[in-house]
Formats: structure tokens, sequence, C-alpha cells
């Protein structure tokens, strides 16, 4: 079990440290259920009064909040909360799984195939023809890459995870498990004796820029022709749905339960809510942000919050609700 004193905490914060340090960490918890030894987050004014009850000994606060030590009790202030307690977590994370060896004999791996040096290929591991792996990548125990695809360095693959044939990832990726890359995208027509649905062959692929993160359970899926892509630094949390064609800029958030269909463009630094809707062939402009629970059916403007269902500016609909609650009253 690792432990750090107090202060040891803050050389790596940077922050001005206040009251009581002698105690020993032995790891993070939240203000409520935090015991002697723990460290604790205060990032908001309306958990100030829960630190008053906490039995944390110390407490990494935002400058700007007014909050006092306490009893036997520190704190350390820092420009953000939230920031230090990541640093805070790296400090105390365990690490990941330890690897035996470092290329299982069970995982099929074709002849022409590229490794680089220090990849870990786990068991029951499938790595098709042509595929290249850059250095430092790793793929835990069943995971499938499929022919004619390439993953950058330092990109880490967890169990489960299918990536289809002709696929591009960058570098120092993370697909958490069971992610599905470049399965077909969803195309169909009516056929014209007017019997069933003719399918529309899906012959693109995903094409995924650097540091990206994909939560567990997400789909990406391919172009009809040429590329979905996800651009560097995007983040997509669990159980996300992205359509053919569609094209993500940079550092965009997608949270759970979200879906872009078919060819949407989302500009740099979108930010979309969990269980939002993207009608196809929208755009989101670049710093755009939609609310949970929207659906979008239009182009939004860069920098503009949309909220609701069909979604409409947020002041405007904001201003609805409060027309459809004094309705309500009225009666």
């Amino acid at each position: 079990m690792k432990t750090y004193s107090i202060q040891e905490i803050n050389e790596v914060l940077k922050g001005k440290l206040e009251g009581d340090a002698s105690i020993s960490i032995e790891g993070p918890e939240e203000l409520s259920k935090a015991e002697k030894q723990h460290i604790t987050f205060v990032g908001h004014r309306k958990y100030v009064s829960a630190w008053e009850t906490s039995k944390a000994c110390v407490a990494v606060v935002n400058e700007s909040l007014k909050i006092e030590t306490g009893e036997g009790r520190a704190l350390i202030r820092v420009k953000n909360a939230d920031l230090a307690m990541a640093k805070i977590l790296e400090m105390f994370d365990p690490g990941p799984p330890e690897w035996s060896i470092d290329i299982h004999p069970t995982a099929a791996i074709d002849d022409s195939v590229s490794i680089g040096a220090g990849c870990k290929i786990g068991a029951g591991c499938f790595v098709g023809k042509n595929v290249k792996l850059g250095d430092g990548v790793i793929l835990y125990p069943n995971v499938s890459v499929f022919n004619d695809s390439e993953i950058g360095a330092a990109t880490v693959v967890w169990s489960g995870t299918v990536i289809r044939e002709r696929s591009i990832i960058g570098q120092a990726c993370i697909f958490h498990n069971n992610v599905s890359i470049g399965a077909d995208g969803f195309g169909y027509r009516p056929a014209e004796d007017g019997r069933g649905l003719v399918k529309i062959p899906q012959i693109g692929n995903v094409v995924i820029g650097n540091g990206v993160e994909i939560g567990a359970n997400s789909c990406v899926d391919r172009g009809k022709f040429s590329s979905t892509i996800i651009g560097d630094g995007c983040k997509i949390d669990n159980l996300v749905q992205i359509a053919h064609n569609c094209v993500m800029g940079r550092s965009c958030i997608m949270a759970g339960s979200s879906g872009l269909a078919g060819s949407v463009t989302l500009g740099d630094g979108v930010i979309i809510g969990g269980s939002a809707s993207i009608k196809d062939h929208v755009t989101i402009h670049s710093g755009a942000t939609i609310g949970a629970g929207s659906g979008v059916v239009g182009d939004v403007p860069a920098g503009k919050t949309y909220l609701g269902y069909p979604a409409a500016e947020a002041r405007e609909t904001l201003k609805q609700w409060v027309a459809l609650r004094q309705l309500g009253k009225g009666k």
C-alpha cells in the first residue's frame, strides 16, 4: 500500500499548505466517506459545510473558497482542486495488471505483422495480415485486430475490443473493454420490388488521432466510403455510438449513451451531454455544447449551448420551459 506525507503530496501539487501536516496519507476519498488517514477535495462552495463534518485529516481546496483547517487538520489551497485531485490519484494509482510474458503463446499473430519494440499481446488475441503495431502497444487478452490496420505507439487496447480491417489508430490512445472500431455503417434502402431492404456496402475505414480515449462498449463505424474520423484528444464515454462518415475535431467530449447519426461533423472542443442524439448530416461548430438528453436536428453555431428536444439555443429553451410551467399553473 502506498503512503505519502502531506508535505510530500504538497510538493507535487505546489499549493499553499496550512495546518497540521503530521499524519501519513493512505489514499484519497470523498468527503462523506473519508477517514482520518485520507485526503479529500473541496472544489465548490456547496461542499464547504461537508468539510466540517468529514473525518479526513486534509483537504485540497480551491484557493477562492472561504474554508478553515479545523483542529488537527490541514488544507492545501490550489487554483483548481479537480486538477490537483488528478495528480493525487496518479500518485496512489496501483498500476495496470502485470504481465508474466510479453507475447502470449496462445495469441494468433500472422507472420506479416510488424511488432514494435516493447509491445505486449495477451492470451487469445488475434492480429491479422499486414497489421502494424507501434512501439509499446498493449493488447490485453482477447483483442482482435484485423488485416491492414495500424496502431500507433503506446496505445492500450483492453479485452474484448475489435478493431476491424484497414483501421488507422494514432499514438497514446486508450480503448476500454469491448470497444468496436470499424463495424459496418448502418445503411439500407427499400428494394425496387418493395420486398425487403437492400444493404448498402460500407467500404471505407476509421481513422483515429492521437490521445483518444474511448469508453467500454462504444462503437465507431467505418465510412460508407472514405473515413470516419476521430480527431486528436477526443474523449468518448461508455455506450456511445458514432456512425459512418462522422468527423470529430480535436478534443471533443461525448458523454455516455450519446450518439451521432451518419455524416455528422463536430468542430474542435464540442461537448455532447449524456443521452444526446445528433441527426445525420448536422454540423456542430467549434466550442458548442449540447445539453444532456437533447435532440439536435439542425446545425449549431460555434460556442453556443443548445438544450431540449428538439434542441434550441439554451436561453430560448429555458424560456419555453418557464412558459410551460406557467401554463400548468393556469389550470
